[in-house]
């Protein structure tokens, strides 16, 4: 916050610090003892309504209003985001056309920590008349929304962090959590893996943490590659036309035995170096990554062990080669 210098709050007092910091702890206790009491609560129905969720064809359709409503946002980008396709439904727009997103291969889960909203009546129906199984949040289970339900999650009884005992805080809280619980259960049940949550994210940090080496590498056609008996001269050749500042020496196999670097060069330079066989020049054991390891791996290695290159090798002749400049560009360091 800029705060010109005639405007410059007062700092506040030790009494009104302590104050502020209780207050805030008090929140926290409040909604740690919800949270515990949640996961005490957890059994059958919790079960049942993960196979009602994951037994859907379609979708899971998340539905809330007001402040549940929120929490049903941040609940369906969850499921999505973790292999099981969700999408949130207005309950006051599904009264005004909306209720055709909803399909019978779907399953909707409905929050109301009331169990009493009004606006949620429609899709409620709209469930049971079409047989579509529906799962309830809710903190009542005496509640009109309960008894509709499928299955319902019930909510332990707590009290909000809100010192009025109004403002939702330790129900949403745990409403949160247990959409949260939902779906990571759900993404262990599927066997969700890095690589499906990599097609899922595409954009940003957690996309570039997931990149694979066979995603960024250059493949066979580009290899530096010559057999031990290829002179210098040749070599050389190869070296320089590919670009890696490097050449790998293969045996007869296609196997990979060792490196030419800049080092090597160095280290041999002499009169005769060009008409010498690569094999006598060349570093052994060079060292490689396989394609399907992370690229933040390679650069891992690459920084520990001083080179800017590594030859992909998945247990036979390399499959591309890997530079250092390669992570920088897709992101990964």
């Amino acid at each position: 916050m800029n705060v010109s210098p005639d405007k410059a709050v007062p700092p506040t007092d030790d009494a009104g610090a302590e104050a502020d910091l209780d207050s805030a702890r008090r929140v926290l206790r409040l909604e740690m003892a919800g949270l515990e009491a949640l996961a005490r609560s957890l059994g059958e129905r919790f079960v049942a309504a993960l196979d009602l969720m994951g037994g859907a064809k379609g979708r899971v359709v998340v539905a809330g209003i007001g402040k549940s409503g929120h929490v049903a946002r941040k609940i369906a980008a969850t499921l999505a985001s973790t292999g099981t396709p969700a999408l949130f439904v207005h309950p006051a727009e599904a009264s005004h056309g909306d209720l055709g997103m909803i399909t019978e291969d779907d399953a909707v889960l409905a929050l109301s920590n009331s169990g009493e909203t009004e606006e949620m009546a429609d899709i409620v129906a709209y469930a049971k008349r079409f047989e579509i199984p529906l799962v309830a949040i809710t903190g009542k289970p005496d509640s009109a929304l309960a008894e509709a339900a499928s299955v319902a999650l019930i909510i332990p009884e707590n009290d909000e962090a809100c010192p009025l005992g109004l403002a939702p805080t330790t129900s949403t809280t745990v409403m949160l959590a247990l959409g949260d619980a939902i779906a990571v259960a759900l993404l262990e049940r599927k066997g969700f893996s890095a690589d499906n949550f990599q097609e899922l994210h595409p954009g940003g940090k957690l996309a570039r943490r997931l990149l694979k080496v066979a995603d960024i590498m250059h493949g066979e056609e580009e290899l530096p590659l010559v057999d031990g008996d290829t002179t210098m001269a040749d070599a050389l050749l190869v070296m320089t036309a590919k670009r890696f500042g490097c050449v790998g020496i293969v045996d007869g196999s296609g196997r990979l035995e060792g490196i030419v670097t800049d080092g090597d060069l160095r280290r041999h330079m002499s009169p005769e170096l060009l008409a010498r066989k690569a094999a006598e020049v060349m570093s052994r054991h060079p060292h490689t990554i396989a394609s399907q390891a992370l690229a933040s791996e390679a650069v891992r290695a690459m920084n520990e062990r001083a080179v800017t290159n590594l030859f992909v090798v998945d247990g036979g002749p390399p499959v591309g080669i890997l530079h250092i400049h390669d992570c920088l560009r897709a992101g990964v360091a």
